[in-house]
């Protein structure tokens, strides 16, 4: 139930990681209002009055006004328990159980590439925007391209997805219906045009006070398998978006710029750091993410029979319901195999060309 789900949102003291903690013991919203206090606080090890919260439902009433606000605005509601949720999202240890989204929900899946930078871009970036996104438009079939819609770099990367065909998706640090900033409606508009979405994790009654963009951009780190950045000062919002992908084990790029380019300190920064691997095409992007396709860009390279599998690899292989990328300890999850079988039977795929290991110890089946 929709309901459920909103209600943690608006229960006091309890918090996203306090969500993704219950879900993980008790796996639905419904299950987690059906509990008992003294199940909150012993096997949850839920503060007193947290659980006391849970318990009376205190926050029902403010759920239904929202479900009442997404109805009239048309905003979709996705909890981390559906089929549709960003498979990569709910890898994240802090991810949002609830995600409003405006557009279309398919943009938030297959193969999503972050592009983040200054507000204050300079001619130079906004170029190199263009010409990547052009160049991978040519390679990468259903790829998208994940951004903030701010000024600079993130509304170059949005529009140059749009001119070369690319579904593109908007996080706001605001809730839905409402743009921030208010001079890319336009552009928000035409990101659903297009068959982009907007998404946010914030409901109509959060009280804003600018503190809501360093957690916007960990979603744009959690939607996205690897991040670019390609301008930055030293201290850069788009730093810390690449401090969060980092953290998540997704794969950071950066576009080298002048040593004496104020937008390309933090840039050259990340790559002398060697927190970032230094991009400058589309190949190089490929390359890191392995992205490895063809000359036709709408077929993969086509690969040699797979040869015959165990028993035991068989079965792993079947947990690759979709083609979306798995953890290890997604795997280890769904199989009940320690490290060391799951590796090893991980290896005989990958030599038998049945998956494919990426950036951030994660495997795709081919």
């Amino acid at each position: 139930m929709i309901i459920e789900d909103l209600a943690l949102q608006f229960t006091p003291g309890l918090g996203v990681k306090g969500t993704a903690h219950l879900l993980e013991l008790f796996g639905t919203a419904e299950r987690i209002f059906a509990a008992s206090k003294e199940e909150l606080v012993e096997r949850a090890e839920l503060r007193p009055a947290v659980a006391d919260e849970l318990v009376r439902h205190s926050g029902f009433s403010a759920a239904e006004r929202e479900l009442r606000h997404c109805e009239r605005n048309r905003i979709r509601i996705l909890t981390s328990t559906d089929a549709e949720y960003p498979s990569l999202l709910r890898e994240i240890p802090d991810y949002p159980h609830v995600l409003f989204v405006q557009g279309d929900t398919e943009a938030l899946a297959e193969r999503t590439l972050a592009m983040v930078g200054t507000r204050t871009s300079s001619p130079y970036g906004q170029n190199v925007c263009k010409n990547l996104v052009e160049e991978l438009s040519e390679r990468i079939p259903r790829l998208k391209i994940i951004s903030g819609l701010a000024f600079g770099i993130d509304a170059a990367a949005h529009r140059a997805a749009i001119e070369f065909g690319i579904k593109t998706v908007a996080v706001l640090a605001n809730p839905l219906p409402e743009i921030t900033p208010i001079q890319h409606t336009d552009l928000a508009r035409e990101i659903l045009r297009t068959g982009g979405a907007l998404v946010s994790e914030l409901n109509s009654q959060t009280k804003l006070k600018g503190v809501h963009y360093l957690t916007r951009n960990r979603l744009i780190a959690g939607l996205a398998a690897g991040c670019i950045v390609v301008e930055s000062p030293a201290g850069g919002g788009s730093l810390a978006t690449a401090d969060y992908a980092d953290a998540y084990h997704r794969a950071v790029m950066a576009v080298p710029g002048r040593i004496s380019d104020r937008n390309s300190l933090g840039t050259n920064h990340l790559i002398r750091t060697r927190k970032a691997q230094l991009i400058a095409s589309a190949e190089d992007i490929i390359r890191e993410l392995m992205w490895d396709f063809g000359e036709d860009p709408t077929t993969f390279r086509a690969k040699p029979s797979t040869p015959e599998l165990t028993r035991d690899e068989e079965g792993l292989l079947g947990c690759f319901r979709t083609s979306d990328p798995l953890s290890v300890e997604n795997l280890r999850e769904l199989t009940g195999l320690d490290t060391g079988e799951l590796t090893a039977l991980l290896i005989g795929l990958e030599l038998s060309g049945a998956v494919r290991q990426l950036p951030g110890n994660r495997y795709m089946k081919l």
